[in-house]
């Protein structure tokens, strides 16, 4: 299918061939007919993608205290590695479409293939032919409402959710500052509530159009009688809300705002405007309320709403974002509204790239709605395609080894795709859940096809293995499939999310064989490796001692949600466990755990937990994981004690082992990506056994579900 495109590191806009998203449970497939351009918060995005790194730093500051933050945890080379894998990746554009219905799998069950329906958000409700969209993002169309108006909706849902911070009454007087899309949108709302409005803009232009689409009075900023027209159009009371639908760098919108208002009247903020809030005169004089309305409105940013398709109670949340965009819809059904005048050019998805032009000043022409439209096209609903003109069996060497990546995030780009690519293995096939990700990472890695469809992996005899880096809940599933396929298997942590998934995977392996390897990295780092030869000779038992300090992570991450990433124990402190081990040569046996409690609602008690472990040959281990710790303090430190030796192990930088009175410095360091995914392959080429044994993984993994049922009951668990 075609989908606009801009290169995050070139800044270079185009419309070019990408996989067909993937439909997922709570996701609406669609087919786009027209598509919005929003010039104001896409001209920032474009202009951003073309700055050069200096000024992506300047315009992002809250990234570069990240890669600062980064350099110390983990290096300057690493962290330079991250940020070109950041850099060199493309970005969908656009983010409010209306089209048909293609396939749904909403849990509401409300959509179905045909229905006409407006979309909405920045990575899903993109400019491409086909989009996946969350079911709360998706809205049905009015049989009177064209397409073309329709694709208006999530700009007019925005506009709508500032309105409604402001509670007009009827007949009360409101100024709109900034008119163009939204402001033209907002000022239309306002009327059909029995306002009486005025709008401001630097533009005479926009202001003369939102005269003519009946605002009763629009002014350019700098007309000379401003504030004397201000003053009789509100009786010299001023206005009892201003609204903010500007996007400028500078802090005149607020001033301007804060002058106009009347005593005890209200300022909301919808646009990207500079925030100096002068305290005097107005703002403190007046008793002024400054308001931030919130994109389309309650929803947003809420990963349960937005992604996991839980909605707000109707009684107690009136209007969410999806009902915004519904009232929208009602209002263009009611003919409350006129959007004919504020579409000034339509071009086919094809002529994007002029559109832009026309967005970025490149061609000087008067614009405001730009709507982009989606012929028929017969390739539009191709899962997959290939990136290269040799097929992938024919340039496969007979020892190579054949791979395909179902799940491609930063981290496979980071610390999976490049070893395998470094190894010599062959890149068959990419899948990613968006098309575009699949299209960027194959080019980068030099896949011969991408596509955004397991089956093509799975089903693919010229592939022999398969590496799994998607969302922890689908782990489980991937694994089971590709075994049965006949593939060898390498899934990141973890191996599955619940003891039913682990004993499915268990009971087949045990029946068939195959071969798996689970992403548990540290065992293969050069420190670790080193230490094992120390201590692999102690018949006696070990006792170990592992401090993370894992640092803070929301409730709302997805990686918290027991449904699909089944939380940091599930999802990160297997690690440990693991490591625990590979240095003990020994499977758990009893598990006890504590957590702390906390009234504090921001944190989650089992992310600060001490757990400990037993294990077969009488070794005992600690976990110390800590989420409320300091970042300058390293995260990861292990102390190993056995056979008259110590072992320290500092955040796989450095370690020191003691024997015989002596300290001995360690040096390598890495946390072990490299060589696990070396050591898996070159299992895989020769066919020999996994790197690491089933049991141990087995036993790694039904560990961290005892830890949770410890931590439930209060009791230690055996295994």
């Amino acid at each position: 299918m075609k989908q606009v495109i801009q290169n995050f590191k070139t800044g270079e806009l185009y419309v070019d061939e990408v996989p067909l998203p993937a439909l997922s449970r709570g996701m609406v497939l669609v087919e786009n007919q027209f598509s919005l351009i929003s010039a104001g918060t896409e001209r920032s995005t474009v202009k951003t993608a073309k700055a050069n790194l200096l000024g992506k730093a300047r315009q992002r500051p809250d990234l570069v205290a990240q890669v600062l933050q980064n350099i110390r945890r983990e290096g300057l080379q690493a962290t330079l590695e991250k940020v070109r894998t950041k850099l060199d990746s493309l970005k969908a554009l656009g983010y409010s479409t209306a089209g048909f219905v293609a396939g749904s799998m909403d849990t509401d069950d409300r959509f179905k293939p045909g229905d006409r329906v407006a979309c909405g958000g920045q990575d899903y409700a993109s400019h491409a032919e086909v989009v996946s969209v969350p079911q709360h993002l998706v809205a049905r169309i009015p049989d009177n409402v064209s397409f073309e108006e329709a694709s208006f909706t999530t700009l007019g849902a925005i506009a709508l959710q500032g309105v409604r911070q402001a509670e007009p009454q009827l007949g009360e007087l409101v100024c709109v500052i900034g008119l163009g899309l939204l402001g033209q949108i907002a000022c239309q709302l306002l009327k059909a509530n029995g306002c009486r409005v005025l709008g401001i803009d630097m533009s005479a232009r926009l202001a003369a159009l939102a005269k003519q689409l009946g605002t009763d009075e629009a002014l350019p900023r700098d007309h000379t009688d401003l504030k004397s027209i201000v003053q009789h159009f509100t009786n010299g009371y001023g206005f009892d809300s201003v609204i903010i639908t500007a996007a400028a760098p500078s802090n005149d919108p607020i001033e301007l705002s804060a002058e106009i208002a009347r005593k005890k009247g209200k300022v909301i903020v919808v646009g990207a405007v500079k925030m100096d809030i002068p305290r005097d005169p107005h703002f403190y004089r007046k008793e002024l309320e400054l308001r931030m309305s919130c994109s389309y409105g309650p929803g947003r940013y809420d990963v349960q709403y937005e992604e996991q398709g839980q909605d707000y109670p109707y009684g107690y949340v009136r209007w969410t974002e999806q009902r915004n965009m519904q009232a929208f819809l009602q209002l263009l059904s009611e003919k409350k509204l006129d959007l004919t005048a504020l579409i000034t050019h339509r071009f086919d998805i094809d002529q994007a790239e002029t559109a832009y032009d026309i967005v970025m000043g490149k061609v000087q022409e008067p614009h405001i709605g730009i709507l982009l439209r989606y012929p028929a096209n017969d390739r539009k609903f191709q899962t997959a395609f290939p990136l290269t003109s040799n097929p992938a069996k024919t340039s496969l060497p007979g020892a190579a080894v054949r791979v395909g990546f179902i799940g491609a995030g930063s981290f496979a780009q980071n610390y999976l795709i490049p070893p395998v690519k470094q190894w010599g293995a062959s890149l068959v096939t990419v899948v990613t859940s968006r098309g575009i990700t699949a299209k960027n990472v194959a080019t980068k890695f030099s896949f011969s096809n991408a596509s955004s469809d397991g089956a093509d992996i799975l089903d693919n005899p010229d592939i022999d293995t398969v590496f799994i880096a998607t969302q922890h809940d689908t782990h489980a599933e991937y694994v089971l499939a590709a075994l049965k396929a006949g593939k060898k298997v390498f899934v990141e942590k973890p191996l599955a999310i619940t003891e039913d998934q682990l004993e499915a995977i268990r009971s087949f392996y045990e029946g068939y064989g195959g071969m798996l390897m689970v992403g548990f990295n540290r065992r293969f780092s050069p420190v670790a490796q080193a230490l094992k030869k120390e201590f692999q000779d102690i018949t006696d038992p070990l006792v170990i001692n592992y401090r993370v300090n894992a640092g803070f992570i929301p409730k709302e991450h997805w990686t918290q949600q027991a449904e699909t990433g089944g939380g940091r124990i599930i999802g990160e402190v297997c690690h440990f466990i693991d490591l625990m081990q590979f240095f003990t040569g020994s499977v758990p046996v009893r598990v006890f755990a504590e957590s702390i409690g906390s009234e504090n609602d921001r944190i989650k008690g089992d992310d600060n937990v001490v757990i400990s472990i037993r294990f077969g040959n009488g070794s005992i281990g600690t976990i110390t994981y800590v989420a409320e710790g300091d970042k300058a303090l390293p995260k990861e430190q292990v102390e190993i004690f056995g056979g008259g030796k110590a072992g320290v192990i500092h955040d796989f930088k450095s370690g020191q082992l003691f024997r015989n009175n002596k300290a001995k410095s360690l040096k390598p360091e890495g946390k072990g990506h490299r060589q696990e995914v070396e050591a898996f392959l070159n299992a895989a080429k020769t066919g020999g056994e996994p790197p690491i044994s089933f049991e141990s993984i087995y036993y790694t993994t039904l560990t961290t579900f005892k830890v949770l049922d410890s931590l439930r009951t209060g009791l230690p668990q055996s295994l």
